[in-house]
């Protein structure tokens, strides 16, 4: 499980993770990137990720199990790479308000044992990526060449509140 302070409302983050050109900006931990995603974001609905990581490539996919506007996304996960790709792991996503910004918790179970530490290091990259995302180094309406904010100004600094330490990045 991973907590991360969001500069958006539950709303926009929401959106975000159905969104399929944000996802290619964000989801996967950089190098990697998806050179394809597809969604359907209704529940029963399907979508896959395929994803380059160097000379390596991988599909992800899954199905939303629940989906419920602005404050939970749950969805299975299975990668092509797994010693057995069938496995559906389950990821929840709950969404708090806190201001103007919002609380994302995010737990990954059934995960097979062997690939809980890359996960772990990959969702914490992710959340980290997520957030610069959404505070407009990319974002959809925002200038990707405006600075970000001075640590020091009202409002600005890490809002970062992840559950564990940075662990090393992904072999």
């Amino acid at each position: 499980t991973i907590t991360r302070r969001l500069p958006a409302t539950p709303a926009e983050v929401y959106a975000e993770w159905l969104d399929p050109e944000g996802l290619r900006e964000w989801m996967c931990p950089h190098p990697a990137r998806p050179t394809d995603v597809a969604v359907d974001p209704v529940e029963g609905g399907s979508f896959r990720f395929d994803i380059s990581d160097g000379p390596a490539t991988m599909v992800v996919t899954g199905r939303y199990l629940a989906l419920e506007p602005g404050q939970l996304i749950k969805f299975t996960w299975s990668c092509d790479t797994w010693a057995d790709p069938a496995v559906e792991s389950v990821v929840t996503i709950s969404l708090t308000a806190r201001g103007g910004d919002c609380d994302m918790t995010l737990t990954h179970e059934r995960l097979p044992a062997e690939q809980i530490p890359n996960h772990r290091s990959g969702w914490t990259a992710i959340a980290e990526q997520l957030g610069t995302w959404l505070a407009g180094a990319g974002s959809p309406g925002n200038n990707p060449a405006t600075p970000p904010a001075d640590p020091g100004a009202e409002g600005g600094g890490d809002r970062s509140l992840l559950s564990w330490p940075r662990l090393l990045p992904r072999s």
